[in-house]
């Protein structure tokens, strides 16, 4: 189903002079100027009647801006019906709370069962939303909560949030070392140099900030909680190892087992089986894009990440180590 969108509105004294995309973003903040630009190529803006298709076209206060265009639904991706933990919905976001296993958006080796084709079967409509409304993305054995906007201008608004750091997102990690206090991480990330697949910190990438403080610490391990500044591709995970303090179970980038001196079998057991980074989107908070109250949700800590963390209380508490506790 495409979705018609009309708009009227008369350039302002404080806009003259400016380029007509300029004059748009402002007039029609619920887009992008980049989709803005777009439409004004396409031909689907007039200005004084006439059709503009020159983005950076000077305009004059007074003049009459029509906006009339046709948003074609997103037809490449199939709409499956994938169940999904929806904790929050209204009629212009909804928030999942993604479990381990699950891909965000289809790709290569992924063409489906993403989350975004079980959006598409929950809510046909959101089709018309570029990338089924998925705003920022979890790595696939990432678990938590993650907001998805249902329509245009929510989306413009939650990335122009996002962009503005104005959006919370906080993470609950296991990682290998003991941590004697919190701190932040400010390193730029990019592509790893040599494995494409994998990211790293490099003095080419794009800035990116982690806080981190300690919630509990084991003979070998720390619990921690995270604050993200900036979302870069497995930001968390790059950062952590960064300083020597890969994440449990995330092998891509360092984290393979590492039982402290005289661990139980069931503590080895559960470091051996334990297959992904433990990493957890425990809570989300943000201005709402359309009434712009404050809300927030928290995630439940999945039963796997409890799991390991009372592995490593018991076997702290039996070393009798109190002052990891």
């Amino acid at each position: 189903m495409n979705q018609h969108i009309t708009h009227s509105a008369i350039i302002e004294e404080q806009q003259a002079g400016w380029r007509f995309d300029q004059a748009l973003a402002e007039l029609f903040p619920d887009y992008s100027r980049s989709r803005l630009k777009e439409w004004i190529q396409a031909g689907a803006v007039e200005l004084d009647g006439q059709v503009v298709t020159k983005p950076r076209e000077k305009v004059l206060a007074g003049m009459s801006v029509e906006l009339d265009v046709v948003v074609e639904a997103e037809e490449r991706f199939l709409a499956q019906p994938i169940e999904l933990d929806i904790v929050y919905e209204d009629a212009d976001i909804l928030v999942v709370n993604k479990p381990a296993g699950l891909v965000v958006h289809p790709g290569a080796g992924t063409p489906d069962g993403t989350v975004l084709n079980a959006l598409l079967h929950h809510h046909p409509e959101i089709a018309q939303v570029p990338r089924a409304g998925i705003v920022h993305r979890l790595d696939k054995d990432t678990t938590g909560l993650m907001v998805v906007a249902k329509t245009l201008p929510a989306q413009t608004h939650l990335v122009n949030a996002l962009q503005a750091r104005e959006i919370t997102r906080e993470y609950e990690a296991i990682v290998n070392g003991v941590m004697t206090g919190g701190g932040l991480v400010d390193e730029p990330i990019g592509r790893h140099p040599t494995k494409r697949t994998s990211m790293a910190v490099v003095s080419s990438g794009k800035p990116a900030v982690t806080h981190y403080r300690v919630a509990e610490r084991f003979r070998l391990h720390t619990r921690l909680r995270l604050r993200l500044e900036s979302g870069r591709t497995h930001q968390i995970r790059v950062h952590m190892a960064h300083i020597r303090h890969p994440l449990i179970g995330d092998t891509q980038y360092g984290g393979r087992p590492r039982p402290p001196q005289g661990a139980g079998e069931e503590l080895l057991q559960g470091l051996r089986i334990f297959k992904r980074q433990a990493l957890h989107a425990v809570k989300l908070e943000l201005d709402h894009p359309v009434t712009g109250e404050r809300l927030a949700w928290e995630a439940a800590i999945p039963d796997d990440m409890v799991k390991i963390a009372e592995l490593l209380r018991k076997d702290a508490h039996e070393m009798k180590d109190d002052k990891y506790l």
